[in-house]
């Protein structure tokens, strides 16, 4: 019942969509061509009527109810609210495709977790199949018309195969007034754990892999049930139906031809047939006519789910994947490519233009002069790094109780910035290229480095006293930071180091 038409429209073309304008089944001809001779028999019998039934007085009336119709009509918003419904039902429409139950990866999961290449292995991999089958079979046979004129009974399943007559007897005697589509997966599950109790499925994770899957088929076969009991609202199908049926009755009296004589405006010509007008009614009612098709696509149009094709191409291929293909494997061998470095197909005659280089990303290709491609470095004022840092993170700090330039968090900036003078110092002195004297005696080294000589070190300037710190709660420390001593003695560090930070830390303090 779908129209393919993919392979007509695989390439773009003059004219691509031409070639679909004469196609029959599917077409918005095939749907809307009775509405179509309806409206314009309407119409016409309108025309008729006014050109030769009224009098001159009714005639006269008739062309104001005309103008009056043609003004107002406009005022019905079709577009907007045939817009947004045809959205709403084709999304739903592609939704509930979605939600069939296809069996393909629970199959794959049954032949890789049930063992067994005994008969009884073999029953269990059928049955577990068979079982899912008949899940979608007793859904589908819910929600689809067609389905259901296939099997309208539960003996027809039985006979059909999906069902034994033992499990039919266990289906009617189970007492539920609700639909029992559901049924078989329960059977499925008991199955899979009497198939693991007897060692079939090797492990509990394999189990659980394969239960997962089924609840994921389960799921769309409960997902279909409830497309097809929670419809689209009713009120918003009917306000689009009256939308598009009220603007098209005003349309058949207000887009009437006039009498030219009396010189109405916009009414200089008598045509027979409303041609821009059937144009419309065309698009507007062919619009609704997609809605009307897609909202159920379990019935029998032509584009409708081909539900009976997908029972039978899944239970065909679910029974030949964990049956004749169980444990089917060819011998393994080198490929053709193992000894590559590269392995790259080959390409017919027909498509060698197609090979390309690989994409790299779009700015691969922008070429630069090379003068634009020099660095050019930022002058400014060099800032020492103990600086920079320091203001960085006095800029970043919030200022409050214990982190003024007078408390704890303040002298830690200060020895922030003393250490890495002191390292960058030292790096000079030891850069410095005085010789000791020959006797073994101290160098008398003019580079006059502060730090290797102790005695002549400046005395550092202490931080500017801050605000004093409000005074603490009772119960509460006085510094909102605690110093704890790491415990263990250190060894000596170099004398060209400065000392580590918790011993200046207790010095300041």
């Amino acid at each position: 019942m779908t129209v393919t038409y993919t392979a007509r429209v695989a390439n773009a073309r003059f004219g691509g969509f031409s070639k679909l304008l004469l196609l029959w089944r599917g077409s918005i001809y095939k749907l809307l061509w009775r509405e179509l001779l309806c409206f314009l028999g309407l119409y016409l019998a309108l025309s008729a009527a006014y050109r030769f039934v009224l009098t001159e007085e009714q005639k006269r009336y008739f062309e104001k109810l005309v103008i009056y119709c043609d003004q107002y009509a406009s005022l019905i918003p079709v577009s907007f609210v045939l817009g947004f419904y045809v959205t709403l039902v084709v999304h739903r429409w592609w939704n509930q495709y979605v939600s069939m139950p296809m069996p393909d990866p629970l199959m794959c999961v049954v032949v890789g977790t049930v063992h067994g290449r005994d008969e009884r292995g073999r029953l269990y991999r059928r049955t577990l199949m068979r079982y899912a089958g008949l899940a979608g079979v007793l859904i589908l046979r819910s929600v689809s018309t067609a389905v259901f004129k296939r099997f309208p009974t539960i003996d027809h399943v039985v006979e059909a195969g999906f069902m034994t007559r033992e499990e039919r007897k266990k289906f009617e005697n189970l007492n539920s007034p609700y639909n029992k589509y559901w049924v078989p997966c329960v059977w499925f599950s008991n199955l899979a754990a009497q198939a693991r109790r007897e060692g079939r499925i090797r492990d509990n994770g394999a189990l659980k892999l394969l239960l997962e899957e089924l609840n994921v088929f389960r799921g769309k076969c409960g997902m279909l049930f409830h497309y097809d009991w929670i419809s689209v609202p009713l009120v918003y199908t009917q306000v689009v139906t009256i939308a598009v049926y009220s603007y098209f009755l005003a349309c058949l009296i207000g887009r009437q031809f006039l009498d030219p004589a009396q010189g109405y405006k916009d009414h200089d010509l008598d045509l027979c047939v409303p041609i821009f007008t059937l144009l419309q009614f065309f698009f507007y009612a062919g619009w609704l006519k997609v809605a009307e098709q897609l909202i159920n696509p379990f019935g029998e149009d032509d584009d409708d789910f081909e539900t009976n094709f997908l029972i039978d191409r899944g239970f065909q291929v679910s029974m030949l994947a964990v049956d004749e293909m169980y444990d089917d494997l060819a011998m393994l061998e080198k490929d053709l490519y193992w000894d590559a470095a590269e392995a790259r197909a080959p390409y017919t005659a027909a498509t060698a233009f197609l090979r390309q280089q690989p994409f790299q990303g779009s700015t691969f290709d922008i070429t630069l002069a090379k003068e634009d491609m020099q660095f050019q470095w930022q002058e400014g004022v060099d800032v020492p790094l103990g600086d920079a840092q320091g203001d960085l993170l006095q800029r970043l700090l919030p200022v409050g109780a214990g982190m003024t330039a007078g408390g704890l968090l303040g002298r830690r900036l200060s020895l922030l910035r003393r250490k890495n003078s002191c390292v960058s110092e030292a790096s000079v002195a030891g850069s410095c290229a005085c010789s000791g004297a020959p006797d073994g005696t101290a160098p008398e080294c003019g580079c006059g480095d502060p730090l290797l000589d102790l005695g002549q070190r400046e005395p550092e300037s202490e931080p500017p006293p801050g605000p004093e710190p409000p005074a603490p709660a009772p119960g509460l420390p006085a510094e909102p930071f605690t110093v704890v001593p790491i415990p263990g003695s250190r060894g000596p560090a170099p004398p060209w180091l400065p000392s580590p930070i918790g011993e200046e830390e207790e010095s300041l303090a």
